[in-house]
């Protein structure tokens, strides 16, 4: 599974020809320097790519439709030096399809007090010449990232990197095809939505396939193969057989590795990147996929469960997106499952009947096989771990009916008090930002879902950057959250996205 690929961004710097070949020439070797300076840092997850400088309508359409054509460009970086008249810039903007990055800054930190003169200022005005810019990017409604400051000055660097993961996440949306084995959860109401308004509005292709159809993918997988996996498995994760025969124990193993090889091979020879399953709906399946969606996640594939499309196309995309995050701590589908309310030690145990993403685990990774009441079949074998601690974000894309909304929610990740060794699946537990209380109410006000794609690896400005280049509404549910605000702006977004 391709969890990153060669983008590219482009660095377009606006000026204009009034001020003689002498400024134009340092306008382009001023971009130069900070295009190969914001390279150097390490900071920017893909590489930023200089261009000419722009000074003629026909220069910056032509920059702009080019962008489009290229496949490795992810989006545009644009940068006024000194003045550019804005109405150069209205065709190519009408025209540009990818995502868009105004960079507000200047090539020199500080006024240069001594020696500054009328030459300087002509070729130096990025704050004249970026507001008639900004103004004829918001007279066209063009959605854009404003990033403001010194292009040296770390935190600009950070958001500007955060951005580029953002504008992958856009480009790669269009490319999410979702492998439905069976149908939703039956009468489960947020499990669903209007897959082909989410085609037009993401891009995304969701799929429906006989669960049997890829049953026999799972059958034609030869014992040798079958094996050569169990074998990865015993060499990878601690085996708890509990009690168990240690040859059947192994046979429940090697069913999920069955499914983990059929499965990837029905995924790949059709181009999917994500997939659904429902425990009732099995077929001819012997066990509920568990380690092997398990693994599946973990390579990078998007996952749903109870036929929950919309959770594993999110889950996809958030894995593309962080692919190009330097140690990153993981991504997955999670459930909330069960709380704590003991004061002052309050949380939810997230988690699901098998299937959460060993990426966010923390510690062993243990293989157990457990009897599971739903899906009326043997025994599935399952990862076992709890997850990292730390800061994340939960997200849940919901259908209501006129419009999706993005409800995302800042959690931080604990330990749990004390081990739960009667506990057959991997968990994760945190607290929802302000507090379990508000974090909770909000979170049921805004219609989330109970299943959700979590990163440790995002933001919520990322994913909120995401929603708004999507035209979609977001709604954000972290420490500044105040129920009597929250249900404002809710109804604010009634009358907005009417």
């Amino acid at each position: 599974m391709i969890t990153k690929k060669d983008y590219k961004f482009w660095f377009c710097t606006g000026s204009q020809d009034l001020y003689g070949d002498e400024c134009l020439k340092n306008v382009a070797e001023h971009a130069k320097i900070i295009v190969d300076k914001l390279n150097a840092t390490g900071i920017l997850p893909y590489e930023l790519v200089w261009k000419p400088t722009l000074i003629t309508n026909e220069l910056i359409r032509k920059t702009f439709n080019e962008a489009n054509l290229d496949e490795n460009c992810a989006g545009v970086i644009t940068w006024m030096h000194t003045f550019s008249p804005a109405k150069s810039w209205i065709l190519g903007l009408q025209e540009y399809k990818k995502p868009l990055l105004h960079l507000h800054t200047q090539f020199n930190e500080e006024i240069p007090y001594d020696t500054i003169d009328m030459d300087f200022m002509n070729e130096n005005q990025s704050a004249h010449g970026d507001r008639e810019y900004g103004h004829i990017v918001s007279r066209m409604r063009i959605e854009r990232k404003v990033v403001v400051g010194h292009w040296s000055d770390p935190g600009v660097v950070k958001r500007i990197a955060g951005w580029m993961l953002t504008a992958v996440g856009v480009i790669e949306s269009s490319h999410i095809r979702v492998m439905r084995v069976a149908d939703n959860m039956r009468n489960v109401a947020v499990t669903e939505g209007d897959k082909v308004e989410a085609q037009i509005k993401f891009g995304w292709e969701i799929d429906a396939y006989p669960v049997n159809e890829i049953a026999e993918r799972v059958s034609d997988v030869s014992e040798a193969d079958i094996n050569t996996l169990v074998e990865e498995y015993y060499d990878k994760y601690e085996i708890l057989l509990e009690g168990r025969d240690e040859k059947e124990f192994r046979e429940h193993v090697a069913v999920q590795a069955a499914i983990e090889i059929g499965f990837e091979r029905f995924l790949e020879e059709k181009n999917y990147s994500a997939i659904v399953t429902h425990f009732g709906d099995l077929g001819a399946l012997k066990q509920l996929p568990g380690l092997s969606i398990q693994r599946l996640m973990e390579k990078g594939y998007g996952f749903g469960a109870e036929g929950d499309w919309k959770v594993a196309a999110m889950v996809r995309l958030m894995k593309i997106m962080t692919a190009g995050v330097k140690d990153a701590k993981g991504t997955s589908m999670l459930e909330d499952y069960t709380y704590n309310l003991v004061k002052g030690k309050e949380g939810i145990l997230e988690a699901h009947m098998l299937e959460i993403c060993p990426t966010i685990a923390d510690g062993p990774i243990s293989i157990k096989c457990c009897p599971l009441s739903m899906g009326d079949r043997e025994d599935p074998a399952r990862l076992v771990f709890t997850s990292k601690e730390g800061h994340g974000i939960a997200v849940s894309l919901i259908d209501l009916g006129n419009r999706f909304r993005l409800i995302i929610n800042d959690v931080e990740c604990k330990k749990v008090e004390k081990p739960m060794p009667k506990l057959p699946v991997a968990t994760a537990f945190w607290t929802p930002e302000p507090d379990m209380y508000v974090g909770a109410e909000a979170w049921i006000l805004a219609g989330g879902a109970h299943h959700t794609a979590f990163t440790y690896d995002l933001t919520a400005e990322q994913m909120g950057d995401w929603a708004s280049m999507m035209g979609i509404e977001a709604v954000y549910i972290d420490k500044d959250t105040k129920i009597r605000d929250f249900k404002r702006d809710l109804a604010l977004g009634e009358v907005f996205y009417r």
